[in-house]
């Protein structure tokens, strides 16, 4: 998991000018419910990685501190405002064309009802049914994480890190 220290954005120019690859900094969202469901949202067609499902959030803005890009993510997007959210995991992939970092929290209480404020559909799955849908590759371990804690909550052992 995760530290507690907060992460900046990087010079995002320096980034693409080292690699060829724009850097994108996102911070990500994991919204569950009462039934252990998380919330997930699906992309425009019209963007990177258009149509496929993915966890709430979005890139952070130059200097911003990740629970601060959360908090303001999650407000634009669902309309819900974060009270408490922790460190889950941090998931670095490389695209094709552009690198990524996601910066995983889990939301461990909001205020409000998610909705999509961007006309992006919403939807809640369990952590095993989460690995049927279309999802970005950089989603993959999250997913795979998820599973691992449940699986682990449900048999007593040791919490993992990741």
């Amino acid at each position: 998991m995760c530290g507690s220290t907060p992460s900046i954005v990087p010079d995002v120019a320096e980034d693409k000018a080292s690699t060829g690859k724009a850097y994108v900094h996102v911070a990500v969202g994991l919204v569950v419910n009462a039934s252990g469901q998380v919330l997930v949202t699906r992309r425009p067609a019209h963007v990177h990685q258009g149509g496929l499902w993915e966890f709430p959030g979005g890139k952070l803005e130059p200097g911003e501190e990740v629970q601060a890009g959360l908090t303001r993510e999650l407000r634009e997007e669902l309309g819900i405002q974060v009270i408490a959210a922790r460190p889950f995991l941090r998931v670095p992939h490389d695209y094709p064309d552009k690198s990524v970092l996601l910066d995983v929290w889990r939301v461990e209480a909001y205020r409000g009802r998610p909705r999509g404020l961007e006309g992006q559909p919403l939807a809640w799955y369990s952590p095993e049914a989460l690995a049927s849908l279309p999802l970005p590759a950089a989603d993959r371990p999250i997913i795979q994480a998820l599973q691992r804690e449940k699986r682990s909550i449900i048999s007593g052992s040791v919490p993992f890190t990741v």
